[in-house]
């Protein structure tokens, strides 16, 4: 697990055998079982997390319905937001699939921002690579119909429509399991229809 973040880290610095080194001495890198729930909402945590396998799901409890909102796969972060204001999370963290993250909290980034200021640096431009990234995803999905997210879903992320359960994805879709389950059919008959067209 740690060559597959190292690796990754490569693409954007070159690490030197003691950088590797201490971050592997951090102790970072755990497993969890599908299910498991890594952070509840009305709790305070220090922790952030990376995917080195997995995916983990952001979800919120309202009028006993789950609402998710954001899915977290393979070389992707996560600080919540309880971290940062050092208040009681509005929501809950939980695996999806078994996962391998690293587990991290503000005193172990500054102990190696210390040692080592390019981590500093990288976790800058992930910061806003995955600000960017989250951005533009809000603005396609404020201004697009259900179907259009969908079909934007399976371009842009087509393993999670493999990978997760379907009630969660139309809960990330903003609809319900049977708008899903017609929305799918529709498009299953279109692309028929396309083929039969052209052949």
């Amino acid at each position: 697990m740690q060559e597959l973040l190292f690796n990754f880290i490569s693409k954007y610095v070159d690490l030197t055998e003691e950088e590797k080194n201490a971050m592997t001495s951090l102790d970072v890198f755990r497993s969890f079982k599908k299910g498991t729930i890594l952070l509840e909402a009305g709790q305070k945590s220090d922790q952030g997390y990376f995917v080195l396998k997995g995916c983990i799901r952001v979800y919120y409890m309202m009028e006993g319905e789950e609402k998710t909102t954001a899915f977290y796969t393979e070389m992707e972060g996560l600080t919540p937001q309880c971290v940062i204001n050092k208040d009681y999370s509005e929501y809950y963290i939980s695996c999806v699939e078994d996962t391998i993250l690293t587990v991290a909290n503000p005193d172990m980034d500054a102990e190696m921002f210390s040692k080592f200021p390019k981590f500093e640096s990288l976790c800058r431009v992930l910061s806003e690579e995955l600000l960017a990234k989250e951005q533009l995803s809000f603005n396609t999905f404020k201004t697009s119909s259900p179907e259009k997210r969908y079909l934007n879903l399976l371009e842009k992320r087509p393993d999670l429509v493999q990978r997760v359960p379907q009630h969660q994805l139309a809960s990330y879709l903003g609809i319900k399991p049977q708008s899903l389950s017609r929305i799918r059919a529709r498009i299953v008959e279109k692309n028929r229809y396309s083929d039969s067209f052209l052949n």
